[in-house]
């Protein structure tokens, strides 16, 4: 069935997350664009059969009066395609349109106007089930078709996409089909349950996913969450535990929030959804893109590059990190996130320099090779080249919690008990953003929470604070960075969250309203259940210190000379992190009001218990 190309404005209302999303310098499509694609591009719906019977709807984007066989450029998404393919047209694929592809896009099953059953990060098949379907064999079988179908076509096709459909491309590459010759998987998650959407490192993000639910199952296409609170602090608090979602709201009918109460631990649920078993060979060019400040997505893209990267034998698997947020570099000019600004054009360069440039290297055999990672270091505001990620000539070195509040490259002098304390209260969460905290959907505030100036948790009674002293030169992170801390609690159960925040300057020439700005570099909690297994969580003693070892994940992140470094303590992150009952339950999923109670928390900095943030710096 084909169809010509519509002359209609879309409304473009709503931000959805996964790709979906519209940054705030994105652009909507008006019916002057559309009349300037139909002149240049060829429109056709087919409704594409797969091996199963199936059908999903795909949107062919063809220029005319090609001279030449063009490739496939493909992109299939959970969140619909009447819109995408124009607005994608304009900006995010805009140098790679002026160039000349054939675009495909396609609603995934289950999802708008495409057959089946839409099951959320549907697991890889097994492969001796030979009439069994996933994600992947969708791509083939789409793939096969289009070749088949679709005249002047080159016989290759490249694939990408950005968050959910940087998934999707991810699994495309598992058993690929032979034409399928570029990939480029963006913001992709890699596992669900230790650093991706739902969970870090088993500590439900409620906010992201309760909302989340909500819009991709309530029906086929996308809906908000109602909610009857301006501040969603607010509404969470007086939601209570998270027993009362269903009984109040979802009322069992959500098939991925029953799969989060039935699966609070990390199991063969969680392991079959997550990338790591399936990475096992790099047969395609892929390019990995990751933004610094992903609100959502950024474990993901660095993982599944770092799992294939043992397996590179042909230098195909790069990298690509800038100082975006989840999605920032499809739209814009990408030269400011709130009010940190990064002095170039960032966006625009990835879009033209780098997406489009990998593609015609490997479709259209023009132009260089990608670098094996391409990384824009923040503070400093510049690209950087690497052979290798992270680079060879970086020393891992500690930065130790001291007395005073104090933060120093040298280890603790004092008595084997020094420690400092705070009361952890359920009932007062320390918020992760200042308040008002508006929904996920559709309110902008989320795309930019992490660049926001993090002064409002400093004074806390709740919140540790540690600091160096102003450095007197710069200190550059190039690679990990890793909590560990060691700490105890009166409850048998908690949360420890960690934050690395850049202070500036009380002074900024170039920007007066920068002075003492706080910077999240990164933060991430970690259940105390899950210190040493995710699989098989356990209670902890009450005062018995443990170490937490939390990865705080890659940075490249300079901290200037006349700057100082910052290290936080809390308990609680609310509503990004579920409230913790800080007592041990079997399923916190099934806590109930009564099991809530305040803790106190000791956090050991002694030459025994020497609490420490270690990071991989260029140098000394």
């Amino acid at each position: 069935m084909k169809r010509g190309f519509p002359f209609t404005l879309f409304a473009l209302a709503m931000a959805w997350l996964f790709g979906g999303m519209l940054t705030a310098s994105a652009q909507t499509i008006t019916p002057k664009d559309l009349e300037e694609q139909a002149k240049l591009f060829n429109r056709t719906v087919e409704q594409i059969a797969m091996r199963d019977g199936v059908k999903l709807n795909t949107i062919i984007y063809a220029p005319k009066d090609t001279k030449t066989p063009l490739p496939f450029v493909m992109l299939r998404t959970p969140y619909g395609i009447e819109t995408r393919g124009p607005r994608s047209i304009k900006e995010y694929l805009k140098e790679m349109a002026e160039d000349g592809y054939i675009f495909v896009f396609q609603d995934i099953r289950g999802r708008h106007k495409s057959e089946g059953q839409f099951v959320m990060s549907r697991p890889p098949r097994d492969p001796k089930n030979a009439k069994a379907i996933d994600e992947g064999t969708d791509t083939y079988d789409t793939i096969e078709w289009l070749l088949k179908n679709v005249p002047s076509n080159n016989g290759r096709v490249g694939m990408l996409g950005i968050s959910y459909p940087g998934w999707l491309t991810v699994m495309a590459l598992l058993d690929p089909h032979p034409a399928l010759k570029a990939a480029s998987p963006q913001a992709s998650p890699a596992d669900m349950f230790l650093g991706d959407d739902f969970h870090h490192n088993g500590a439900f993000r409620l906010s992201y996913g309760f909302e989340y639910v909500a819009m991709m199952e309530t029906d086929k296409t996308n809906a908000s969450f109602a909610f009857d609170k301006y501040d969603t602090y607010e509404w969470y608090l007086k939601l209570g535990a998270l027993s009362n979602v269903n009984p109040k709201y979802f009322k069992g009918k959500m098939p991925t929030w029953n799969d989060f109460v039935a699966h609070p631990n990390y199991d063969d649920f969680w392991k079959k959804q997550a990338s790591a078993p399936y990475l096992k060979k790099v047969t395609v060019p892929t390019l990995h893109v990751a933004g610094w400040f992903d609100q959502e997505d950024f474990y993901g893209p660095l993982k599944t590059y770092e799992l294939l990267e043992p397996h590179d034998k042909n230098d195909q698997n790069f990298l690509v990190v800038g100082p975006w947020n989840h999605g920032g570099w499809q739209a814009g000019p990408g030269d400011k996130l709130g009010k940190i600004t990064f002095d170039s054009d960032t966006g625009k360069h990835f879009r033209a320099k780098v997406q489009a440039a990998f593609f015609a290297y490997h479709l259209k055999d023009k132009g260089e090779k990608q670098p094996e990672a391409l990384m824009f270091q923040t503070g400093s505001n510049k690209w950087v080249k690497h052979e290798r990620w992270p680079p060879k000539e970086t020393v891992t070195r500690k930065l130790y919690f001291q007395p005073n509040g104090k933060l120093a490259f040298k280890e603790p002098e004092e008595a084997k008990t020094a420690s400092d304390e705070y009361v952890s209260d359920p009932a007062k969460p320390v918020p992760y953003r200042p308040r008002p905290i508006t929904p996920t959907y559709p309110g902008p505030e989320w795309q930019v929470w992490m660049v926001e100036d993090q002064r409002f948790t400093q004074h806390r009674p709740d919140v540790l604070t540690y600091e160096t002293d102003v450095l007197e030169e710069d200190v550059t992170l190039a690679g990990s960075l890793r909590a560990h801390l060691f700490a105890a609690t009166s409850g048998t159960d908690c949360d420890w969250i960690v934050r690395v925040i850049d202070v500036y300057p009380e002074k900024v020439e170039k920007a007066p309203g920068m002075g003492g700005f706080q910077l999240l570099i990164s933060g991430e909690p970690m259940r105390a259940r899950f210190r040493k297994s995710f699989e098989k969580p356990e209670p902890v003693v009450p005062g018995e210190v443990n170490e937490y070892n939390i990865d705080l994940h890659w940075s490249h992140h300079c901290f200037r000379k006349g700057h100082k470094i910052m290290v936080q303590v809390q308990s609680s992150w609310f509503p990004l992190i579920d409230r913790h009952p800080q007592k041990y339950v079997p399923n916190i999923f099934e806590a109930k009001d009564t099991d809530f109670q305040s803790a106190k928390q000791e956090v050991y900095r002694s030459p025994k218990y020497p609490s420490a943030i270690s990071l991989q710096v260029v140098g000394k």
